[in-house]
């Protein structure tokens, strides 16, 4: 008959009660495959055994073997997979590792001819964790502030909205990630390369800066969403200016190339500003914070008429 230990375990350390070091610092690189859920239960175990093979082989590819080898508190999420490693090496695994891992995803989404294609969505952190050599080791708060990102609404957007037979991985790096890997200098990667984004989880209470990076573009690689006024209370519609009531209407001004725009009834003074220009005029910043294909296209002679 099997004994059992009668004995409690010993009781979590209260925090904030006395100082104690910190675990060593570590890199940590999560990757999920998109749209996991959606596809037949059928393929589900083939994409958990083939996302960390994939992995494995882009890093013998980027010749960064040792970082598999000694990967710390490794863990399949069944749809992915999550490791951490010595942070010294986190410029290599941002580059030349996702470009490589975008090439990989390539050549195995041509040769499985669409049968059961994998692209990745991949969150970089950095951060104190212990690695106690067993199945509870590489928990804190590092790693959850990995997966939130990796399931922010920014990467997914980027690979959600880029061409799947191009873009096969979206990266997100922690703001920490990008200041100690990429604005130091230590990255292959010039800072154009990435796209500052608020890195936001639906249901869930987190919002940290983070960083967009797609080795592979295919489209813009991420628009702020539009800010919505919060001042308005809840339920309650904005009271409308009527005639003859008093209501101030503000000033108001309209700008238009060659000509008058006038909409509507407008109390007060209107303000109205000429341009005459051979070209586009655009005031303030025209992208926003999209990067990539941000051009205008045009059919026929851009200048036709314009003497």
């Amino acid at each position: 008959m099997r004994e059992f230990n009668s004995e409690l375990p010993q009781p979590i350390t209260g925090a904030y009660t006395r100082s104690r070091p910190l675990p060593p610092y570590r890199g940590i690189l999560a990757v999920d495959a998109k749209d996991f859920t959606g596809r037949p239960a059928i393929e589900h175990e083939a994409v958990s055994r083939v996302v960390p093979e994939l992995l494995k082989t882009a890093l013998s590819r980027a010749e960064l073997r040792d970082l598999w080898n000694d990967r710390l508190f490794p863990a399949s999420t069944g749809d992915g997979y999550v490791f951490g490693f010595d942070p010294t090496r986190m410029p290599f695994v941002i580059h030349p590792l996702l470009l490589t891992l975008q090439d990989v995803l390539t050549d195995y989404n041509i040769l499985s001819h669409g049968a059961v294609p994998v692209r990745l969505r991949a969150s970089l952190h950095v951060g104190p964790l212990p690695d106690t050599q067993d199945e509870f080791g590489g928990n804190g708060t590092a790693r959850n502030d990995t997966h939130r990102l990796l399931d922010s609404r920014p990467v997914k957007a980027v690979l959600a909205s880029h061409k799947e037979n191009i873009t096969h991985v979206a990266a997100i790096l922690s703001d920490r990630c990008y200041e100690d890997a990429v604005a130091s200098g230590y990255t292959g990667r010039h800072l154009d390369h990435f796209v500052e984004v608020a890195a936001t989880v639906d249901g869930k209470r987190f919002s940290q800066r983070a960083w967009i990076y797609v080795p592979q573009p295919s489209g813009p690689l991420y628009e702020e969403p539009a800010e919505t006024d919060t001042t308005q209370e809840p339920g309650r519609e904005a009271a409308r200016p009527q005639e003859g009531d008093g209501t101030r209407t503000p000033h108001v001004r309209n700008s238009a190339p060659n000509g008058n725009i006038n909409t509507g009834t407008l109390h007060g003074g209107q303000s109205v500003g000429n341009y005459h220009v051979a070209g586009d005029h655009v005031e303030g910043n025209k992208a926003g914070r999209v990067r990539g294909f941000q051009g205008d296209q045009v059919h026929g002679d851009k200048y036709q008429g314009r003497q």
